[in-house]
């Protein structure tokens, strides 16, 4: 039996492990939430190249340390060992849900694990997720509108390219949108700009960024649940975007 005591992240990821959450936005705060892709391991350079000449969409935390390794990390952050990076892991349990895809086309939905799916060839890859700075805007009276309403985060398209590297070409970045009032948002981009490793600040903001960023229509999100209560003729409370982890599967299917 595995006892998290104090930890925050451990104990997130074992009530992933046991089935017990879907969704992590607003758990254990003063920890570095990550995204999970996994891919075969001819593919592991040319994705770690993508990330290192993407760091905005694509911030990379951390990579398995050998092929088929689903237990143990090796860190990418500065300064963070590898085994100060995740305790007690399992990348086949300890996210939350799954999606599984064949050569680009969705095999399986919503899955609780994929233990049956991981092989020695696979590698893992944990990109930084914005929702590690949700804490700091919450702390500082400015909670993003989805976790007040226990929602998932709106996730667009644009039309902004990726860095090309090797296999991955003609991607372009996803963003995650969170709706804040106009005089709001330099202190959120204040706030969020630190984090570096999970996206940092917006890379836009406003009614006018929609149609720069190439997003085909806000109440619709390729990605995560549609925002509520957002409304184009009002121009005081506005759309700000940050890069997304999905950014990463949309490239190279």
């Amino acid at each position: 039996m595995i006892e998290s005591g104090n930890n925050a992240a451990l104990s997130t990821r074992l009530l992933a492990r046991n089935n017990k959450i879907t969704l992590t936005s607003g758990l254990a705060p003063k920890y570095l939430q990550a995204n999970l892709i996994i891919l075969p391991s001819r593919f592991a350079s040319d994705f770690l190249l993508l990330c290192h000449r993407n760091p905005v969409p694509c911030p990379l935390l951390a990579s398995s340390r050998t092929p088929g390794s689903a237990t143990a990390l090796k860190s990418h952050l500065p300064g963070i060992s590898d085994a100060a990076i995740a305790s007690a892991l399992d990348i086949c349990t300890d996210v939350p849900l799954y999606m599984v895809y064949d050569d680009g086309k969705l095999v399986k939905s919503h899955c609780s694990d994929i233990a049956k799916e991981w092989t020695d060839d696979h590698v893992a890859f944990l990109i930084g997720c914005s929702y590690s700075f949700e804490a700091a805007l919450t702390a500082a009276g400015l909670p993003p509108r989805h976790t007040v309403m226990g929602r998932n985060v709106p996730m667009y398209a644009t039309n902004i390219p990726l860095c090309a590297a090797g296999v991955f070409t003609g991607g372009t970045y996803v963003v995650s949108m969170r709706p804040y009032r106009r005089a709001d948002v330099e202190k959120v981009r204040e706030l969020t700009r630190p984090y570096v490793s999970t996206h940092g600040e917006p890379v836009a903001w406003g009614w006018d960024a929609v149609e720069r960023l190439g997003i085909k229509d806000i109440n619709a999100p390729e990605f995560g649940d549609m925002p509520l209560d957002l409304d184009p003729a009002d121009d005081e409370i506005i759309p700000v975007f940050w890069g997304a982890y999905v950014s990463d599967r949309c490239d190279g299917r």
